[in-house]
């Protein structure tokens, strides 16, 4: 499927749809017909004048009445999370701050938006001409028209969007480092792929290696490989790096931790190859980063 960090597509489905996970943030606009949903909320009826928001790697599946049509906005989640740290710049560190804090904010999954069909149908010219831009696949020169057309689609349906209180602590003011960007493919994941996330996330400080990750979901090394790049565009190691600098980083901010102690505990034992992953996914070192964070506290 094409890459680019909005992609719009519409279509008519006439037959069940299983429960299938993408790794990006999706919003499906009903436009006509009716449906059953089954997500993460349970079973949820759909019809003209809904919305459906999915966060990345939430399942979600459909049986239709009869047909229902709808367009589908797919948002990269890096992307996501780049307008939360921006349009919550004041209050955080940087975009992986960021990262947790729309996890907070947003704590519902899944989400059914009931709008009404007259309030859905000023959308509707917007979300056609997403849909034209997209049909070429990503482009500079309409990235823009892109991205304004999105922002008046989200500023109409932001205001039902569930969200959750958040308490921010005082001590956490900017200190931006943006990651690097990375393309996905935007296709259904494996169950297998979404499995060795939640491993790798619920104990970042194991001493994973690719044989006992492809032992766990009953893999071939070779074959998670494949099935890994292909869902999340990195390999597994390469995904625990991330994942073990965003623990350090949040540590590095909320904690009073020895850098060193605070390596250790997302896994990494030797300070000097943790802090040339850390600085490749972050831009700076452990050390400099508490810097900044302290910096930004202070001023």
């Amino acid at each position: 499927m094409m890459r680019g960090p909005i992609l719009a597509r519409s279509q008519s489905i006439y037959a069940p749809i299983p429960p299938l996970a993408y790794d990006c943030v999706k919003l499906i606009f009903v436009r006509r017909g009716s449906a059953v949903l089954l997500s993460e909320f349970g079973e949820r009826p759909v019809a003209v004048g809904d919305v459906v928001a999915l966060g990345a790697n939430t399942l979600c599946g459909s049986e239709p009445e009869g047909s229902i049509t709808v367009t589908t906005l797919y948002l990269d989640r890096d992307y996501v999370v780049d307008q939360v740290f921006w349009q919550h710049a004041a209050l955080l560190a940087d975009r992986l701050d960021a990262r947790d804090f729309a996890e907070e904010l947003y704590s519902e999954p899944a989400q059914v938006l009931r709008l009404g069909e007259d309030r859905a149908g000023m959308l509707m010219p917007w979300l056609d001409e997403l849909v034209t831009l997209s049909l070429d696949g990503p482009s500079p020169e309409r990235f823009y028209r892109m991205q304004a057309l999105l922002f008046a689609v989200l500023d109409v349906i932001a205001p039902y969007v569930k969200t959750t209180p958040v308490r921010r602590s005082l001590t956490q003011r900017r200190a931006t480092h943006p990651g690097s960007p990375h393309l996905r493919r935007l296709l259904p994941l494996r169950a297998e792929a979404r499995a060795v996330v939640e491993l790798l996330r619920g104990a970042p400080a194991e001493r994973w290696t690719l044989g006992a990750l492809a032992e766990a979901v009953h893999l071939s090394p070779s074959q998670l490989g494949r099935v890994f790049v292909d869902a999340y565009g990195k390999s597994p190691m390469a995904y625990l790096m991330t994942v073990r600098a965003e623990h350090l980083a949040r540590l590095l901010r909320e904690t009073e931790l020895p850098i060193e102690t605070a390596m250790r505990d997302v896994g990494w034992h030797s300070r000097g190859h943790a802090a040339r992953l850390f600085r490749q996914a972050v831009g700076v070192t452990p050390a400099r980063y508490r810097e900044l964070v302290r910096e930004r506290a202070a001023a």
